[in-house]
């Protein structure tokens, strides 16, 4: 028995990145998965992958912008047609721009809120109901230490990460009622191509590039290196199964240490 076993999940932002290693976790450890996203190669094929990995069907992907409600009305939709109910979110799809807060357009500002935050109120607006149905369960939002302790250079991002914190707080007193916890990840630096554009273009990081920032991540995170998608994966999987049955409403950092303290850059 898995430790989400007879759980059916949906994972937004899952055709990569964290939200792929949550799909597949999930899926190891007993749950149907709905992976949504809006690359449907990719996320078609690793729906494909997990299901001949688990000789189950236990994967859907559906196209899904998590901006659209009607998309999100599709996503239930497709859960509850393929595994008969939906007991579990997690909250994964975001977008990360980089400019100075007083050189940011916006267009730019309202493009990383409607998919950060309106994304993920949408998410728990249209789930919460399903999951109540289903007999209660959880939501997992993901936020970021930037959401905690702010960063140049990414003042939208901030700005929507910190709001998703406070969504959390307020989805897990009006759900707790209703047997649904909610509670938030704070990633820091993340292996994943959102955050590290080198994976996006690795012929465009130059050597000296990647060194320079291994470099960084070796004097500001006191664990030494960049956080795995995987690690993101195994909290996830911690915060919607029973390990966390008396937990909601909280935020958790997972940033190998770079928020404890002050770096010395």
């Amino acid at each position: 028995m898995g430790k989400l076993e007879g759980r059916v999940v949906l994972i937004t932002g899952a055709a990569r990145g964290q939200g792929e290693q949550e799909a597949r976790l999930f899926a190891a450890e007993g749950a149907s998965v709905l992976l949504g996203d809006v690359l449907d190669e990719q996320g078609a094929a690793v729906a494909e992958e997990i299901r001949e990995g688990t000789g189950e069907d236990r994967a859907r992907y559906v196209r899904m912008d998590v901006r659209r409600e009607e998309d999100w009305a599709a996503a239930v939709t497709a859960a509850k047609e393929a595994f008969g109910r939906i007991d579990g979110l997690v909250n994964n799809a975001g977008i990360l721009r980089f400019n100075e807060l007083t050189a940011t357009p916006l267009e730019e500002f309202e493009q990383v809120v409607r998919v950060n935050q309106v994304g993920a109120f949408l998410g728990i607006r249209a789930l919460a109901p399903e999951i109540e149905a289903a007999g209660g369960g959880t939501i997992v939002n993901t936020s970021s230490y930037t959401g905690l302790t702010g960063m140049a250079y990414v003042g939208a991002y901030a700005a929507t990460k910190a709001a998703v914190l406070g969504l959390t707080r307020v989805a897990a007193l009006e759900l707790a009622a209703k047997n649904i916890r909610v509670n938030a990840m704070c990633p820091g630096a993340v292996d994943t191509p959102m955050a590290n554009p080198g994976l996006l273009d690795p012929a465009g990081m130059t050597d000296e590039a990647r060194e320079a920032m291994a470099d960084l991540y070796k004097r500001v995170v006191p664990l030494g290196r960049v956080g795995r998608p995987d690690e993101v994966a195994r909290l996830a999987l911690f915060l919607t199964g029973e390990d966390s049955s008396y937990i909601t409403g909280q935020p958790f950092v997972i940033d190998g240490g770079w928020t404890a303290g002050v770096s010395l850059l």
